[in-house]
């Protein structure tokens, strides 16, 4: 065989450089034109395939829906977690430790309901830290947690932090499971906790607006105010269905669940016990000079401006700290600020405490932590 001349060697390298810098495109678009030649002889099998993952995770998150007791949600979210990943389990965070609560195809399962998850160090104290998803090894989890339950086949595990009023209140662990070409999808698993989370807040919130609106029903009620819907009612498309949330029921069997599900759905009502108890104290009741039925509407009036505030900040999270973070929280809020601004006018416009503006109060208060700055140069008291 002939030896290559140096022209020859020179254009073959020239062609080899050109197309390992095209190659990247060229597979793509290799892949592309195999995909459109085979499409037409599959027939609806590959869209049927997307749809049914569609239709699955929907139905996943409307179980998740269903759930009327903080037990049944969680439940959910853990049953709805088998089918996409091997295993997974639910640990609540409480005093600063995580107690297992139940979990899903585990197969000593009862054994990490008791199980104490370290959160000093790895991947579940970054999660619990930085509240955001956490991918690690499994070598990097918990040693007592691997040595006791095993490692998974495949080196990946995600921890995932259930929040609940900016707090992470529990830590979904998922793996692929221990056999080989387990399942693990880490996309639908942080959508099934962020759908856990936003139910179980809305669960809260609503029980919440119940008791105020009970209150605002009353028969003792003594001014005229023009009827308007509670603030589940506002933007809630579930309203309609409103369960009475209670605090979940206390089995013999899960303390550590009874427990934190207690805390997750007492903590908005112990704010407002407390502010009510603090509002009730006569050291500190600034509504002591008024008449007992103009003091009552004023009280009426600042808690409905707390509930409205809530909503929005359960509602649009993401803009809430995207708006902090660059000082327009009112720009990227006007919409529902002004609705909520409208909402509360009808509402108390024409009563009592019509001059004492508690809904911007609590917009300083409560959306801008204080900083009258981070609403932005277009709001206006």
């Amino acid at each position: 065989m002939a030896s290559k001349s140096p022209l020859d060697q020179l254009v073959e390298k020239a062609v080899s450089q050109v197309l390992e810098g095209h190659l990247p495109e060229l597979r793509k678009d290799l892949v592309r034109r195999v995909l459109e030649e085979v499409r037409p002889h599959l027939g609806a099998s590959a869209g049927a395939a997307t749809s049914s993952g569609s239709a699955e995770l929907l139905q996943a998150v409307s179980a998740i829906h269903a759930g009327t007791t903080q037990k049944e949600i969680l439940r959910a979210l853990l049953e709805s977690t088998t089918a996409y990943s091997g295993r997974a389990a639910l640990f609540v965070i409480k005093s600063g430790s995580a107690t297992g609560w139940q979990g899903r195809a585990f197969e000593n399962g009862e054994a990490l309901k008791d199980f104490s998850l370290d959160v000093s160090s790895g991947p579940a104290a970054s999660a619990l830290q930085s509240r955001t998803v956490v991918r690690a090894g499994s070598a990097e989890m918990d040693p007592n947690f691997i040595s006791q339950f095993g490692a998974p086949a495949e080196d990946n595990v995600l921890i995932l932090p259930l929040r609940l009023k900016d707090k992470v209140a529990a830590l979904v662990y998922a793996d692929a499971g221990t056999d080989a070409g387990g399942r693990m999808e880490a996309a639908a698993l942080e959508l099934l906790v962020a759908a856990t989370s936003a139910w179980l807040e809305v669960a809260s919130l609503r029980k919440q607006a119940v008791k105020e609106g009970a209150a605002e029903s009353a028969p003792t009620e003594k001014f005229d105010a023009p009827p308007v819907q509670t603030v589940s009612a506002f933007s809630d498309p579930f309203a309609a269905h409103a369960p009475k949330h209670v605090v979940a029921e206390v089995p013999v069997e899960e303390p550590a669940m009874a427990e934190a599900t207690a805390e997750i759905v007492s903590a908005p009502a112990a704010t407002t016990a407390a502010a009510a108890a603090a509002a009730a104290a006569p050291a500190t009741d600034a509504f002591a000079h008024m008449s007992a039925e103009d003091a009552d509407v004023h009280r009426k009036a600042q808690r409905f401006a707390r509930l409205l505030m809530d909503e929005i900040k359960l509602y649009n999270q993401a803009k809430v700290a995207e708006g902090r973070k660059n000082k327009d929280l009112y720009d990227r809020l006007k919409e529902d600020i002004d609705k909520s601004r409208s909402t509360y006018h009808k509402r108390y416009g024409n009563t009592a405490a019509a001059n004492a503006d508690y809904l911007t109060n609590e917009l300083i208060r409560s959306l801008a932590e204080d900083d009258v700055s981070l609403l932005g140069p277009n709001f206006h008291r």
